[in-house]
């Protein structure tokens, strides 16, 4: 299985390096050409434009780790014209669940498929064993559990069910996260 992954930063570079010591063939782009040497250097094929990712004769799978809102929803709209029905793409970025329901609205009136991954763990995680909240479509989760199986910390992935409640469950589990820990440094702060 091939990855099309968009987006080299901290994130997206560690994921990618997760995917190539798990055995899972992947080629990056990002725009920025520092990030695709970096990623070169790490031993991973990159491409300067987006449009070399894809592969008109086999099935593209696309992972996008772009930052959420304006420049994910432009990939997201590229993507809708540039990929074949049939094409899996998966927003492994913490995009707004509403932003990812308009999402796989768009990708759907073309035959593409689309998860929403929130991703949990950091850049740590992310090169060792992320933790992920799948929703989307189930066919399309099916076809890619391997590569959330490979990359996810042990029972570290899962699917959560219709578009949009991946990212859903990120948002929740952001702030049940970042309330604890407020509720931690406030505690040190009075001990202190």
């Amino acid at each position: 299985m091939k990855i099309c992954m968009i987006g080299l930063g901290k994130m997206g570079l560690n994921i990618a390096r997760n995917m190539k010591q798990n055995g899972i063939e992947v080629t990056g782009y990002d725009i920025s050409e520092p990030s695709r040497q970096e990623a070169e250097k790490e031993g991973i094929e990159t491409v300067a434009n987006v449009e070399d990712l894809f592969d008109e004769n086999e099935r593209n799978i696309v992972w996008s780790m772009l930052p959420a809102g304006k420049i994910t929803d432009e990939m997201i709209e590229k993507l809708a014209s540039l990929l074949k029905k049939g094409d899996i793409v998966i927003d492994g970025g913490n995009s707004f669940y509403k932003d990812s329901l308009r999402h796989y609205d768009t990708l759907k009136k073309k035959g593409i498929y689309f998860l929403d991954a929130g991703t949990s763990g950091g850049m740590n995680g992310a090169l060792h064993g992320a933790n992920y909240m799948i929703g989307g479509d189930k066919e399309a989760f099916d076809t890619v559990e391997e590569v959330f199986r490979k990359t996810a910390a042990p029972d570290g992935y899962l699917y959560t069910g219709r578009p949009g409640s991946g990212h859903y469950l990120k948002m929740v589990h952001n702030g049940i996260e970042y309330g604890m820990m407020q509720a931690i440094a406030e505690g040190f702060d009075l001990l202190e």
